[in-house]
């Protein structure tokens, strides 16, 4: 329980400072965030994003990808595709014209290594900036690295090791700590590029080799963490997570290791396109370029050698949005803004996570950092999911925690904060649906996660102006007793209801019940001393 105390002295719910700033969606200067679009003319896909960004993990408002292959053929050619050129026309005719009807604050078009290398590039951003009225910054690789690399940082502000996406064309690479970027470098490591590479597979492994050996000297660093960023590396993790029989197919955050990758390559030599495509619902074309991505991967993961490995859904587009936050935002935590917004939007009382949060703090003093988060997470969403119907309102919670768009939370940690917002509405164990998710956590993890719930299902019924407001929690760890405190105006709340509850959390925790009615003192129940 991560709790501790002198012999006789309780752990009293004083509240910490901190934790809960004023949320910066509610700043007016930071609206200027709202229904930002971000236009991606990529190697291989164009894609359109309109992020709702007033949050510091932002929602996608609109979202849509169309595979043109634009770079397909032009390490042969030199141009591009022509059918590419037509399709990427036609999808961005199509966005310009969605764009103007969603009033959107800002919209950036970005062209990467296709367009910009291309001989016919400049003709094509020509006619689709005459076609559109927007115009398209085509970006240099290691611009291209930096934007891609802040998109991670959009999900992870405490990610610290190297960032590698690669596209249709060209890889880039970058060093990321301390919520900035460092070292960057570009390759010609794109799938379609290495389609043209002679030799056969001694040749293409000689080419790979070099250019990687290349980019160590440049990048010398020691890089514990590899973020991978790009279509390519999220087919090859959906296809890792179908040979595990993985039991969360969220992408963000995903982690694999580098024994895993191998095995799943070598897993893939044996199965055929139409058995994969089957089994993780990825496109032809995408599946396509796994084969050549991983000819890169292997020998990259040889010489970089990084021990832990992260897909993330964020980049380029992210980082352009990163990229317009302002350095208060950026600092954010994006978990906790998120749920702050998703509180404020949802919630019958918005602002009650925060005075259930202080009310459960004699619980939790002492708590690492990481799981202070999940319990402040789990306040601020234990109420969100109320319009459900009753008999789904637990699975409602539980999908909420393991399905959202949330930044900043690994799978473990999705799975510790639906298991907990479960048991705040029910305590009869999970479904058969859910059970595969709990072999994510180990036993104390499930423990803690329903403590959790349990707590909230106390403090969320208590009173419904705040649970403080009604009394006080103290904890005594040595004696392993809980205390409530209970004001005596207040003291007809602590009904039946409320006493089993009592009970069932302190059951739970292995702690004995003490209930008293204290006086009032600055709005709060003051026990006697012990």
């Amino acid at each position: 329980m991560n709790a501790s105390g002198e012999p006789g002295r309780p752990i009293t719910g004083t509240p910490v400072r901190g934790f809960f700033e004023r949320p910066l969606f509610e700043d007016p200067s930071r609206r200027a965030l709202e229904r930002v679009g971000v236009i991606d003319v990529g190697s291989n896909s164009v894609r359109m994003v309109v992020f709702d960004g007033a949050a510091r993990s932002p929602a996608y408002f609109f979202n849509e990808k169309v595979l043109c292959g634009l770079g397909r053929g032009m390490a042969q050619t030199g141009q591009l595709n022509p059918e590419g050129r037509v399709r990427a026309l036609a999808a961005i005719r199509r966005f310009s014209i969605l764009a103007r009807s969603m009033n959107l604050t800002s919209l950036t078009m970005v062209a990467t290594a296709a367009v910009r290398e291309a001989a016919d590039g400049d003709s094509f951003r020509a006619e689709i900036e005459a076609a559109c009225g927007i115009e398209m910054l085509v970006i240099d690789g290691e611009e291209e690295a930096r934007l891609s690399a802040q998109g991670v940082l959009l999900g992870w502000p405490g990610a610290h090791g190297l960032v590698c996406d690669i596209g249709g064309s060209s890889m880039e690479l970058a060093e990321i700590g301390d919520n900035s970027v460092g070292g960057r470098v570009t390759s010609p490591l794109g799938p379609f590029r290495l389609q043209q590479i002679a030799g056969g597979k001694a040749g293409m492994k000689a080419h790979i080799g070099g250019v990687l050996q290349d980019l160590r000297h440049s990048l010398p660093g020691d890089y514990r963490m590899l973020y991978l960023v790009g279509g390519s590396w999220r087919a090859l993790a959906r296809l890792d997570m179908a040979r595990r029989n993985y039991p969360l197919t969220v992408m963000h955050e995903y982690e694999m290791t580098p024994k895993s990758i191998r095995k799943t390559i070598d897993w893939l030599k044996d199965r055929s396109l139409k058995e994969l495509r089957d089994r993780t619902g990825t496109s032809p074309d995408r599946l396509a370029l796994v084969p050549l991505a991983t000819q890169v991967l292997r020998p990259l993961l040889h010489v970089f050698r990084p021990k832990e490995i992260y897909v993330s859904s964020y980049g380029i587009r992210e980082g352009l949005l990163f990229e317009q936050m302002p350095d208060s935002l950026r600092a954010r935590d994006p978990l906790i803004e998120a749920c702050r917004h998703i509180e404020a939007a949802n919630a019958r009382l918005p602002g009650f996570g925060r005075k259930l949060f202080e009310f459960l703090m004699p619980l939790y003093r002492n708590a690492p950092p990481e799981r202070m988060r999940l319990i402040k997470a789990a306040c601020l969403l234990h109420d969100v999911n109320w319009r459900a119907h009753p008999d789904y309102r637990s699975e409602s919670c539980f999908d909420t925690a393991t399905r959202a768009n949330l930044g900043g939370m690994d799978h473990r940690g999705r799975v510790f904060l639906g298991l907990a917002l479960m048991n705040r509405y029910k305590t009869n164990g999970v479904d058969g649906r859910m059970a595969p998710l709990m072999k994510l956590l180990s036993e104390e993890e499930i423990r803690q996660a329903v403590m959790l719930g349990r707590a909230m299902r106390f403090g969320a019924m208590f009173s419904v102006g705040g649970p403080q407001a009604a009394g006080e929690l103290r904890f005594f760890p040595k004696k392993k007793v809980l205390e409530l405190v209970l004001r005596p105006s207040m003291k007809d709340l602590f009904g039946e209801v409320a006493q089993s509850r009592f009970a069932a959390l302190a059951k739970t925790l292995g702690l004995e019940t003490r209930v008293r009615v204290g006086r009032a003192q600055n709005g709060k129940a003051e026990g006697a001393d012990d």
